[in-house]
């Protein structure tokens, strides 16, 4: 069992390295964002919660993720180990996170940080809008989004090299050549 945090900028491929990491070693694929809409879908407690958050056009808090995200690794079977795409956002988080585990006998083993030059990530996500037809990345918000993770979330990489965790992945080449870099420190940790 491997718990791991992917991590990188927007638009570096989190979410197509999660679906192979999650595929080819068996790990839980927990994205905040897809387990909220989840949770939104079956009207539980939780989606009612957010679904009020969101409608008025704020964040879901940080602890009503924390309550998701253990509700959701305490249902997972004992030995599956666990990819965390995107999440966590800022310090705060990572500890909270680092902390959600350590009161369930588990640890983060990898913070797996996919590196991306900012041009390629906001052409990435300009292809991507053209392609998903989303309104919302339009040059200016791909390059706010850049900033906001370079202010917020790249700090969570220091937190995590301080632990002695992080990986750094080159993310420019190829979907198939990331993961086979990946797959390489997998196979060092297994």
């Amino acid at each position: 069992m491997i718990n791991v945090i992917i991590s990188g900028g927007p638009g570096c491929g989190k979410g197509t390295q999660s679906d192979l990491i999650s595929e080819r070693f068996q790990l839980a694929h927990l994205s905040t964002g897809h387990l909220l809409r989840i949770e939104i879908a079956n009207f539980s407690e939780i989606g009612r919660e957010a679904q009020g958050y969101i409608a008025a056009g704020n964040l879901v808090p940080d602890e009503m993720i924390l309550r998701l995200l253990a509700k959701t690794v305490d249902e997972l079977p004992v030995s599956h180990g666990v990819i965390f795409d995107g999440y966590p956002r800022n310090v705060a988080q990572a500890e909270a996170l680092d902390k959600l585990m350590e009161e369930r006998g588990k640890q983060i083993d990898i913070f797996l940080d996919l590196q991306v030059p900012d041009e390629v990530m906001v052409e990435r996500m300009m292809k991507r809008a053209q392609t998903s037809n989303r309104s919302d990345d339009t040059p200016e918000t791909c390059r706010h989004r850049v900033q906001v993770y370079h202010e917020q979330t790249a700090p969570v990489k220091d937190y995590y090299v301080k632990k002695g965790i992080c990986q750094t992945v080159d993310a420019t080449g190829t979907i198939e050549s990331i993961f086979r870099e990946i797959e390489k420190i997998f196979s060092k940790m297994m």
